[in-house]
């Protein structure tokens, strides 16, 4: 059985159209007309993506003399393959997915902002024991602030990890190139192109809520306050940081994983392939970034001004991964 023949015969096994096989290899149907009668032969790229989404050998696609065909991959369930290979998502994958992340996206805001709040309390009884009347508390406070730091961080890091397990499974969408089935492609972008105003609206709003939160602080510095009064500020800038980044997290979240099906911007197979030469780099940085942190905070027990170690590490790892990345292209 030459190519042709095994190409039209698993096209028909999978009930699609030639429009529809064509579609899933980002190719024209007169491309996969030419193909099944023999005028033309798909390139190799193409004969890696049919044996993926047929579920056949490359080595079955290429020989005549291979005629047994292979059981054929199921789409019910994303597979998993190489690093290099595509993985075939079916609609109920897609579905499930797209699901998932919309239920998920208040919860992982969620703990990204009780992350953010978590100085707030130790910040205001540290500020109240600066105070003449609360002074002689002032280990108490500590202590308790500690406390409510530790605990409140606690809750936040357990809610993320739980909802990073419950989507662990489609960790590959983030790190593999994927196959869709035919028809979600349009159905994932009409649900992105829905939600882009709500998306711009987010993180718009999130902005405005940052910017008003350091209003206050400002205007508050050309006044000679009491420390305590400064405490509470630095709390308020807090809370509307918090209130800023869950909408750039809720929204974030269901956006890209538009994205990630789509594989657009960093999702696109070339970022992907990047991404995975850089874990090696990223885990070695926020590791160092957590040791230091723990390391700085205890011997100081100043929590309430460590904390500036995270957001300055967010935006010093902005320039480690520019490094990285020009350095890997050098190579």
């Amino acid at each position: 059985m030459i190519l042709a023949d095994k190409i039209i015969h698993l096209r028909k096994q999978q009930n699609w159209s030639q429009e529809q096989l064509a579609e899933l290899l980002g190719v024209s149907r007169q491309s996969v007309s030419k193909w099944e009668s023999g005028l033309s032969i798909p390139d190799l790229d193409k004969i890696i993506k049919m044996s993926s989404i047929f579920g056949v050998s490359t080595d079955y696609l290429i020989k005549d003399d291979i005629t047994e065909t292979p059981a054929a991959a199921t789409a019910s369930t994303a597979v998993s393959y190489d690093d290099d290979e595509s993985i075939f998502v079916s609609l109920e994958d897609a579905n499930t997915y797209m699901s998932l992340c919309e239920k998920l996206s208040t919860f992982f805001a969620i703990g990204v902002a009780l992350c953010i709040i978590c100085p707030v309390p130790l910040i205001l009884l540290g500020g109240l024991s600066e105070t003449a009347k609360y002074a002689p508390y002032e280990d108490m406070f500590s202590g308790i602030g500690v406390a409510m730091l530790l605990l409140i961080v606690a809750a936040g890091v357990g809610i993320l990890i739980v909802s990073g397990m419950q989507t662990s499974k489609w960790e590959f969408l983030e790190k593999q190139s994927i196959t869709l089935e035919y028809g979600i492609k349009g159905i994932v972008e009409k649900k992105k192109a829905s939600y882009e105003k709500t998306f711009i609206g987010s993180i718009a709003a999130g902005v405005v809520l940052i910017i008003i939160g350091i209003v206050p602080l400002l205007i508050a510095s050309g006044f000679d306050f009491d420390d305590y009064v400064y405490a509470i500020l630095v709390d308020i800038l807090l809370v509307f940081i918090a209130a800023g980044v869950f909408l750039f997290v809720r929204s974030g979240v269901v956006h890209g994983c538009y994205e990630k099906l789509l594989q657009q911007g960093e999702y696109s197979d070339g970022e992907k392939r990047t991404k995975r030469r850089l874990e090696p780099v990223s885990t070695v940085y926020w590791c160092s970034i957590t040791a230091v942190f723990l390391l700085v905070s205890f011997t100081t027990m100043e929590w309430h001004r460590t904390w500036i170690i995270w957001p300055v590490a967010g935006v010093a790892y902005a320039v480690v991964e520019a490094v990285a990345k020009i350095a890997m292209k050098n190579k």
